[in-house]
């Protein structure tokens, strides 16, 4: 909560992910969601409605808005850094979900940009600092379980054309496991070992394309253009394995 009150939020993307954090959002009394913004406006029109946001517009509105201090941006992550940075640029800190961009160059510019602009970015996922994982690291910590050598992460389901009306977007460059589900684990895994040394990887598309399953979309085949399956191996500066 700032000086003069709740912290004022506002989003650049209403889509199907928004429903968690205006749930969220929504009820912290630290701060007030202002604002909702995408490149749909009916779409943004409703969440505000349902959520009773006050003001609903485009992303130009979110960004020129005097309350909003940090933008929470829901984008499809090809355009994360893009947004991110046009907030910056606006006076706005940042919340992104993942991935921070797709490419290193630009998440670190996107950074440098910030640091110049003291603003901050933050960026999901942010279930490291859930009861579990912190539990994790303090018994690792304290020695109650010896010396942690290896760990192992899997997650495997068929995809979510399953259950998002809209999945293309989680078929291309910047998404896939890789950039979609990768962030849990691997953050999860860096934050109980450690810095990563060293690193192998293999990824494979079992298909050229895939077809929604549910919606008003119903049976509309798009194209995969990432790999759809990843497995790796990462040895930690600690000597740990996963």
């Amino acid at each position: 909560m700032s000086a003069s009150g709740p912290v004022g939020v506002g989003f650049i993307g209403t889509g199907m992910i928004s429903d968690t954090y205006l749930e969220n959002l929504t009820s912290f009394p630290d701060v007030r969601v202002v604002i909702l913004g995408d490149l749909d406006q009916d779409r943004a029109q409703a969440q505000a409605e349902k959520y009773n946001v006050p003001e609903w517009g485009s992303s130009d509105n979110v960004l020129t808005h005097p309350d909003v201090e940090i933008i929470v941006n829901l984008t499809i992550p090809a355009v994360h850094a893009q947004v991110s940075g046009e907030a910056i640029a606006a006076g706005k800190h940042v919340w992104s979900e993942k991935p921070i961009s797709v490419d290193r160059a630009s998440g670190r510019a996107l950074l440098e940009q910030a640091e110049s602009a003291g603003l901050l970015v933050g960026v999901a996922p942010d279930t490291v600092l859930g009861q579990g994982v912190q539990t994790a690291r303090r018994a690792i910590a304290h020695g109650d379980i010896g010396v942690p050598m290896s760990a192992q992460t899997i997650m495997q389901y068929a995809g979510p054309e399953l259950f998002h009306p809209n999945p293309e977007f989680l078929f291309a460059k910047g998404a896939g496991p890789l950039f979609d589900i990768g962030p849990y684990y691997i953050t999860t895994l860096v934050h109980i070992f450690g810095p990563v040394a060293t690193v192998a990887a293999v990824g494979s598309r079992d298909r050229a394309t895939r077809t929604v399953q549910v919606g008003d979309r119903l049976g509309t085949e798009f194209p995969v253009d990432v790999p759809t399956h990843v497995s790796a191996i990462a040895q930690f500066a600690g000597g740990g394995v996963s």
